[in-house]
């Protein structure tokens, strides 16, 4: 049976939690979600858990659903949940081992309480379960460097920002009445064309990365789980995370979205289909048994296969050089416009057949047999803008024999290189891990724009997010210079289960 009590914070504040305890008597291990998504959708995770011996809980944040409090995204977090901990490891059938678990932001509350220099006796989990986390504020809201992601974000604060309750739908029905309503200057005034008051939306790109918890990761000594999906926007904030962390680490990475085996991407097989629920309970056993080897361990699904490997498996980098022979053959460009009354869109793979180009386009030949993508990638480009700032990106996509398109990697960057100056830098693109079949092509796309995943870059030396004027920017890329690297390997595969919980 599910009970809701008021746990009350360190200021008097009290937060609704809901309990449900397993069936037998005596004191138990518990598991500690703390969630702005409202408890009383994790009714069926408490009965879960529940069953499998642990005490459950799942909390609404501050000022969110049936809690007291003002709701300030990524604020006190740390505090609140060091006191729920503390109030949870007082009762009398608690055994005092505590696991913080959540997905999203449920996951930053989790790991807030773990990574924080304060919090007192009994304020730290014995373990925490972190899914698709979204870090903080700064690392949701932009690209490691610089550009600010616009649909999720004005997604994530139109549905939950400023509010105790949800309205998963209301970007969806603003963009239904408006299809441009992302598309008007400034983008700082969005919640004027929303009709609400949104009175944090401007700050939500004032943080500085990296946030705290990427900065005390490396302080945490508890056993850590994090899952990403590869096709996550956060994917490579949850491996740093892993590899910072201080503790037994262990990274679960499958080819899912944000909704992990429930939003499946590209090449996801039956293989991937993993039952997370039973997968975290192993790994809080083992965790809180001390049964976990120590450092960095995981498993990370080849899309396109059954199987999955290990992080760190032995791989070596092959390079597609722009404009060879053998590499990538440019189709349009490599000189384009980048006009952000025009501008690339993220939302679709189409590319024009005609008109002025837009954007740089290359293919490479088709794959004379199957490569296995098992590591980073990366685009090194040698190129021209003649604005500052200007942003370049990069989008790889995998060509099927009968020309159908799939995503395989992206990297949005900002350089403030003087205009008209050749810049030779690097664009990120990822961890594409994808088996790739005999006769794909793999097409690059270079853009000054990404938009809406992305804000537009006005090229008036103007604040994107607060920009009210735009002008088209000349690029070019040099081909002699530039080159897509991708790590590829062989592997023979591990069992994910095995590889989490040991």
């Amino acid at each position: 049976m599910t009970a809701t009590v008021l746990v009350p914070m360190d200021d008097g504040v009290r937060l609704a939690t809901d309990l449900r305890l397993p069936d037998r008597p005596g004191r138990h291990p518990a598991v500690l979600i703390r969630t702005p998504y409202d408890r009383h959708a994790h009714r069926a995770e408490l009965r879960a858990w529940a069953a499998h011996g642990f005490a459950a809980a799942v909390q609404d944040v501050r000022g969110r659903h049936g809690s007291e409090g003002r709701w300030r995204p990524f604020h006190g977090e740390a505090a609140d949940g060091a006191a729920t901990l503390r109030f949870l490891r007082a009762q009398e059938w608690s055994d005092g081992r505590i696991v913080t678990a959540g997905s999203s932001y449920a996951a930053h509350c989790a790991l807030a309480t773990a990574t924080a220099t304060g919090g007192g006796p009994g304020g730290r989990p014995d373990a925490v379960i972190a899914a698709v986390p979204a870090l903080g504020p700064a690392e949701a809201a932009r690209e490691p460097h610089g550009p600010e992601r616009l649909l999720a974000r004005a997604g994530w604060w139109a549905a939950h920002g400023d509010r105790s309750d949800s309205d998963p739908d209301a970007l969806g029905r603003a963009l239904a009445a408006d299809p441009e309503l992302l598309a008007h200057l400034p983008v700082a005034a969005l919640p004027v064309r929303l009709g609400r008051a949104l009175p944090s939306w401007r700050g939500v790109w004032d943080a500085e990365r990296p946030g705290t918890l990427l900065r005390t990761a490396g302080r945490a000594a508890v056993p850590l789980l994090a899952v990403a999906g590869s096709r996550d926007p956060f994917a490579d904030d949850t491996h740093c995370l892993w590899q910072a962390w201080g503790g037994p680490a262990r990274l679960l990475t499958g080819p899912w979205g944000h909704g992990l085996t429930a939003e499946p991407g590209p090449g996801a097989r039956p293989a991937h289909r993993l039952a997370l629920g039973t997968l975290y309970v192993r790994f809080a056993r083992a965790a809180l048994d001390g049964r976990l080897f120590p450092g960095p361990r995981g498993a990370i699904a080849l899309a396109g296969s059954d199987l999955w490997f290990r992080p760190g498996e032995r791989t070596a980098p092959q390079v597609w050089r722009f404009g060879a022979r053998d590499g990538l053959r440019p189709l349009r460009g490599p000189d384009f416009t980048a006009d952000p009354v025009r501008p690339v869109r993220s939302d679709t793979l189409d590319v024009p057949a005609a008109g002025p180009p837009d954007r740089c386009l290359l293919v490479t030949p088709p794959l004379p047999r199957p490569l296995d993508l098992l590591g980073p990638a990366e685009a090194r480009l040698t190129a021209v803008a003649d604005a500052a700032p200007a942003d370049w990106a990069v989008r790889v996509a995998a060509l099927a024999p009968d020309g159908r398109a799939e995503p395989l990697a992206l990297g949005v960057v900002r350089r403030a290189d003087p205009p008209g100056t050749s810049a030779e830098f690097t664009v990120p693109l990822g961890r594409p891990a994808r088996r790739l079949p005999a006769g794909t092509r793999l097409r690059v796309e270079v853009a000054g724009h990404h938009f809406p995943a992305h804000v537009r870059q006005p090229h008036t030396g103007e604040d994107p997010v607060t920009a009210t004027r735009l002008r088209a920017s000349r690029r070019s890329v040099r081909l002699t210079g530039s080159a897509l690297v991708l790590h590829t390997g062989r592997t023979r595969g591990v069992d994910p289960v095995q590889e989490i919980s040991r």
